[in-house]
């Protein structure tokens, strides 16, 4: 697909196949940022697994020091005193039978959806609407629950989903183009040191393949994966 004058120019900024320290990455990203709206800043780590392989999927969730810079919108299916608990913690949609037909009628507006053990075996018919798009809850990542309000209040937060896609690749937002680079660096370190506390005990040779960091409208710049741990010993050495 063609690409714009303000991305093409971008690119004449910096060298495409050079691997960047975390903080002159940020920085990179932040100075081609030239859309009109605050742009999303991603983060996106190729890892040495096999998504094909039970044992080698990464996912779980994080809560970024600093925030993704937008208020994620939380769906949760409960019913009685539970979905009571999550309207006051500020849910966006709350439901049961209801709710799940509304899914199945085309509603997706909601970033996260959290379950109570006892509708998972209705929720589980939506594994063909959810599942593909992440949005299937799942113990492992907090969203099948019985506290469902300290789920969306962690949601709300900042807390963020992860999980390998069918190539290896997990894209996790890491804020806003408007934070500054200290709080980006402190995300960046954030996902990277997650994702190696969740490296599978099956996952063999390098592990962190590569990694990009980009904005909405901005080309992927590259950070070295052997600095990419140490951004904190990075944000030390350039404040």
């Amino acid at each position: 697909m063609p690409r714009g004058k303000k991305y093409s120019a971008a690119l004449d900024r910096f060298d495409r196949e050079a691997l960047y320290t975390p903080s002159d990455a940020v920085d990179l990203v932040k100075a081609m940022a030239a859309a009109s709206f605050d742009e999303t800043v991603e983060l996106a780590v190729r890892l040495g697994v096999d998504p094909r392989k039970a044992d080698q999927i990464v996912r779980g969730t994080l809560t970024l020091p600093s925030g993704t810079g937008r208020t994620a919108r939380v769906a949760v299916f409960a019913a009685g005193e539970h979905a009571v608990a999550a309207r006051e913690a500020g849910a966006d949609v709350v439901g049961a039978d209801d709710l799940v037909a509304q899914v199945e009628g085309g509603f997706l507006e909601f970033d996260v959806a959290i379950a109570t053990p006892d509708l998972m075996g209705q929720v589980g018919k939506l594994g063909r609407v959810l599942g593909p798009r992440g949005l299937m809850p799942n113990p492992k990542t907090g969203t099948v629950t019985t506290d469902v309000a300290k789920a969306v209040t962690e949601f709300k937060g900042g807390r963020v989903e992860y999980r390998t896609d069918k190539v290896g690749n997990v894209h996790v937002r890491a804020g806003k183009v408007s934070f500054s680079r200290q709080q980006l660096l402190d995300n960046i370190h954030a996902v990277v040191e997650e994702l190696m506390r969740a490296k599978p005990a099956a996952a063999k040779g390098r592990y962190l393949r590569t990694v990009t960091l980009a904005s909405t409208m901005g080309p992927g710049v590259h950070i070295d994966p052997a600095k990419a741990r140490a951004a904190e010993e990075d944000l030390a050495a350039t404040a």
